[in-house]
């Protein structure tokens, strides 16, 4: 039986969208299967005392991360194309991603997701964008209906507290055992110590 690794992420989170192009080769590669967790930072930042993205909140990092964005995605052969609203509104993706439970589906509406906002620069909180994710990863547009399931928004909450207490202040965050890992640049890390437990 394969370990688990937890992928926690955001979709408003960029370097989130790096570890979303490569956390199942990566992790296939060494036996270990991977638990794709969608939250929402803005609970974790406001806790911090931040009321936006550290990016936005400190110019400089936020210049930083631009361009480290380009540098990474150039080197990985990824496309990335800067949208035009930073952070985007992810709600709404991160409940459906919630409410889809098949596995594979979770992560290929995921993966949709990232590719839509950064590979497209397209606007993940309409809902036409979302339905083309949907129906890429082989879950029904109907799916949208979800969205709006108090259910769904009562399970998000709860997905937030579970990061809260975790320890996760970030994405992408990885869980392994009892180990938190943060950053992009921790992915192999994570994997590895996945692959002892």
């Amino acid at each position: 039986m394969s370990v688990k690794l937890e992928f926690w992420f955001d979709f408003a989170s960029t370097y989130s969208y790096l570890s979303a192009t490569r956390i199942e080769r990566m992790a296939s590669d060494r036996g270990v299967d991977v638990d794709w967790q969608p939250f929402l930072l803005g609970p974790i930042f406001a806790a911090q005392g931040w009321n936006n993205s550290p990016f936005n909140l400190y110019p400089a990092k936020g210049r930083y991360m631009w361009r480290d964005m380009e540098r990474l995605t150039a080197a990985r052969g990824l496309p990335f194309e800067r949208p035009k609203n930073f952070p985007q509104n992810s709600l709404q993706a991160a409940r459906l991603a919630l409410a889809i439970d098949v596995p594979e589906q979770r992560a290929a509406f995921s993966g949709a997701v990232f590719s839509a906002q950064f590979g497209s620069a397209r606007d993940i909180s309409e809902p036409q964008v979302l339905a083309e994710c949907l129906e890429s990863s082989g879950a029904s547009r109907e799916m949208l209906e979800h969205a709006t399931d108090p259910r769904i928004k009562s399970a998000l909450f709860q997905q937030v507290d579970r990061a809260k207490a975790l320890g996760i202040f970030g994405a992408p965050s990885f869980v392994a055992g009892d180990e938190l890992f943060w950053g992009d640049d921790r992915l192999g890390d994570a994997i590895s110590h996945a692959a002892t437990l």
